[in-house]
């Protein structure tokens, strides 16, 4: 019987079950988001993971089932762009097969989701997805992504995922002031009464590259205030303990919305996640300065119970809280690009 369905999951220093795993499967992207990879850092030049760097299938098998004795339950599979890996649904079936594995889900910025790829990802077993979108306007998206990409082949993606049954479809919205801030009410106009559960990020300090200052933050009193002007919400209870989205539901009827507020309201007490890279390091907090790596373990002959012994000994070790600590001395640390641990 796992450590999951015998109600005793690790915990760390802080009393935090673990019951989340992330997987960064590539830190490649065909988009150069500001906030996530600006041109300036990753051009034609940037050096990324080779194939022999990267974690296999049974690598990234091996490592979940192992954690799922642990606690893990949900696996969500992010990037880079997750879909760039040819053998996604390959993964995603591998991964459903696991005793103890309820929930998988995959975040993608949706410009490779064709009809066909959502059936088979949904046939691989995949129970939903997420898509990211900035904006709904076509200039201000196509300046978002930087590489010129068309709002409507990720709407359409959108479709094809809805479609599929890839249920519930969410999609996040990074706010930045000065960026996308005049979107907000647009995207909600959108997406009210689709069944598409839109969220609104605010604007994080992940990693060292995007230039990030406290000004650029939209707060979501600010989003929440936008919305609610026109279209009165009213708070939605959370589904389960830990959930990173205050979740609201329009007065009328027409759906939910999500607000994800890392930086003005930290919900570190709650945090059950953990990441692992596609290079195979495990990182224990999205603005970590440094993982553990157990590629070499994985590759070298390590035991079930080595390998299980090295990585619940890094959760157990945990005391990340980094957005309850965040300052002026804390954002300029290095940390970590959001590329590579996966958001």
């Amino acid at each position: 019987m796992s450590l999951h369905h015998s109600g005793n999951a690790i915990r760390d220093a802080l009393s935090r079950p673990l019951k989340d795993l992330r997987i960064s499967l590539t830190d490649r992207c065909n988009f150069r988001c500001k906030y996530c990879m600006p041109k300036e850092v990753f051009g034609k030049d940037y050096s990324y993971l080779s194939e022999e760097e990267t974690l296999t299938i049974d690598e990234i098998v091996r490592v979940t089932r192992i954690l799922s004795e642990a606690g893990v339950h949900k696996v969500r599979l992010t990037g880079g762009e997750p879909l760039l890996r040819r053998d996604l649904p390959e993964i995603i079936h591998a991964l459903a097969s696991l005793p103890g594995i309820d929930d998988i889900a995959v975040t993608s910025n949706g410009s490779m989701l064709t009809p066909k790829r959502a059936k088979a990802l949904k046939d691989a077993g995949l129970r939903r997805i997420t898509i990211s979108l900035d904006a709904l306007d076509d200039t201000v998206f196509r300046r978002m992504n930087d590489v010129g990409f068309p709002v409507n082949r990720v709407l359409t993606a959108i479709e094809s995922a809805l479609a599929a049954g890839l249920t519930p479809v969410k999609v996040n919205m990074v706010v930045r002031r000065g960026f996308n801030d005049t979107e907000i009410l647009p995207m909600a106009e959108h997406f009210r009464g689709t069944g598409v559960v839109l969220r609104f990020i605010e604007y994080m300090d992940v990693g060292n590259s995007n230039g990030w200052k406290l000004d650029d933050v939209v707060s979501a009193s600010e989003i929440y205030d936008t919305i609610a002007q026109k279209y009165p919400l009213v708070p939605v209870a959370p589904d389960l303990p830990g959930e990173v989205a205050e979740r609201f539901a329009y007065q009328d009827g027409a759906g939910q919305i999500g607000i994800i507020h890392a930086v003005t309201k930290p919900f570190c007490t709650g945090c059950s996640r953990l990441r692992l890279t596609a290079s195979g390091e495990l990182f224990t907090c999205l603005f970590a300065t440094r993982g553990k790596p157990i590629r070499a373990m994985l590759r070298d002959g390590a035991t079930d119970e080595e390998l299980r012994a090295a990585m619940t000994g890094v959760w157990k070790a945990r005391t990340d809280r980094y957005s309850e600590e965040r300052n002026e001395q804390t954002v300029h640390r290095p940390r970590i690009e959001m590329s590579r641990i996966g958001g």
